[in-house]
């Protein structure tokens, strides 16, 4: 499926707006096994209760190693093309960052820093539950790309509950999308900062994501981290 998509698409949307949907990655039957997943102790690190660190109302957990099908296989995947996108902008914004073809060279890297807990997450929000805006930073090493895969359906298994996505220019108030997502559906994002082209060549947009109140149901989201944890 992953081999399938218009990357050049996408990379032109990325370059546009910081988000681009990648379509269906998952079936509905796949969404609903991770769904069902997320009470099976073992698959998992970690727990966060947001409410506890005031990073909104709802819940989400970190698989641990070896992450569980699909969750490895889309991972892996999804990298290579994403890092020739991520060079192209380090390219851009000489930071002088090199990212390689494969992930298990790039998590070699985060290990050598001390990253060593991996961070693809289940989200799971009921009615009332929010996230606030933030970056999924946890480390000195930190993928400027990151997906977000919606795992229930809107205004079937929840309502309200808008994928957020919010961008900071230099000199400028904020601008921000709210994305709804289909079941199965991802979302490609910049999840700390991307290029935008100006009159003195390109300058760095700081960029956010979070997710608006959930007003009924439950909402739950597979996301896809390609750097590890300290």
């Amino acid at each position: 499926r992953v081999a399938r998509l218009d990357w050049d698409r996408i990379a032109g949307d990325l370059d546009a707006r910081g988000h681009a949907s990648a379509g269906a990655l998952l079936t509905g039957p796949e969404c609903d096994r991770l769904r069902g997943a997320y009470g099976r102790e073992g698959l998992f690190r970690s727990r966060v209760v947001m409410a506890r660190h005031n990073f909104g109302l709802g819940e989400y957990r970190y698989f641990g190693y070896p992450l569980p099908e699909p969750v490895a296989s889309l991972r892996e995947a999804l990298y290579p093309p994403l890092a020739a996108i991520a060079g192209d902008w380090a390219e851009r914004l000489a930071t002088g960052e090199r990212y390689p073809v494969r992930l298990e060279e790039y998590l070699a890297r985060c290990h050598a820093a001390g990253q060593v807990r991996p961070t693809p997450l289940l989200l799971r929000y009921e009615a009332e539950g929010y996230n606030c805006l933030h970056q999924d930073l946890y480390g000195e090493l930190a993928f400027p790309l990151q997906v977000a895969i919606a795992l229930s359906q809107p205004e079937r298994d929840f309502t309200g509950g808008a994928f957020l996505l919010v961008e900071q220019r230099p000199r400028a108030q904020s601008r921000g999308e709210a994305l709804t997502l289909a079941k199965g559906e991802a979302v490609i994002f910049a999840n700390r900062d991307r290029p935008v082209a100006g009159k003195r060549g390109h300058y760095r947009v700081k960029m956010r994501h979070g997710v608006s109140r959930v007003t009924s149901g439950t909402r739950m989201t597979l996301g896809l981290i390609f750097h590890d944890a300290l």
